[in-house]
């Protein structure tokens, strides 16, 4: 099981930290929007109600791990739990990049490492030409669907799905021809892996 703690990178701007702080009072608004309780919501996630108070008040910095349950137990985008950073400050919100008629927001600034883009697949019908290179990827979708082919699969990704793969399979993903998709990508150069918490398997009857 991943583990639940994360790591942080020193050298985050002030504009970064005013983002992260607004996540709390938003995680628990959007939870008593839906009635949910913390007891409730930490049976849905595998996430302790020590956690997820620590969250809402801020004690808890928020990861994606963390985020990403959450996101999946109230049904929302994970962009909503976040939030939209100010408009105006350009630390925050950086360029789109428009890369073969798919629009990339970054979502990381400092060079290399792990890299994660808000991206935008138009509708459009393309044939698949998979490729190959070093490093891992990770895929959520946040809206419309995603066609994924990964070496001999061939699969459609639906809105609250993930995949993740090492890059040197042969794979590539684009548009279904059925409308756009909105989906974040984390990519890792060196194959980082990301880890995100799974709700605890119950014990079945029997077992030891």
């Amino acid at each position: 099981m991943a583990r639940e703690e994360s790591h942080t990178h020193e050298g985050d701007d002030g504009a970064t930290d005013q983002v992260l702080t607004a996540v709390g009072p938003r995680l628990r608004k959007i939870r008593k929007e839906r009635g949910a309780t913390l007891a409730g919501l930490s049976a849905a996630t595998g996430i302790s109600v020590s956690t997820l108070s620590r969250l809402e008040s801020g004690g808890r910095k928020p990861s994606l791990e963390l985020l990403l349950p959450i996101a999946r137990a109230h049904q929302v985008p994970l962009d909503e739990l976040v939030g939209a950073p100010p408009v105006g400050d350009p630390r925050v919100r950086a360029k789109p990049i428009v890369r073969h008629g798919r629009t990339m927001v970054p979502l990381t600034r400092q060079p290399g490492g792990l890299q994660a883009y808000k991206v935008i697949e138009p509708q459009r019908t393309a044939e698949p030409d998979p490729r190959t290179h070093e490093g891992y990827e990770w895929l959520y979708v946040l809206s419309g669907r995603l066609r994924l082919v990964l070496g001999e699969h061939d699969v459609v990704l639906t809105a609250g799905e993930a995949a993740e793969f090492d890059t040197r399979v042969p794979h590539w993903f684009g548009s279904t021809g059925e409308g756009p998709a909105e989906f974040l990508s984390l990519f890792g150069p060196q194959g980082e892996r990301m880890h995100v918490r799974a709700k605890p398997r119950k014990r079945s009857e029997g077992e030891d």
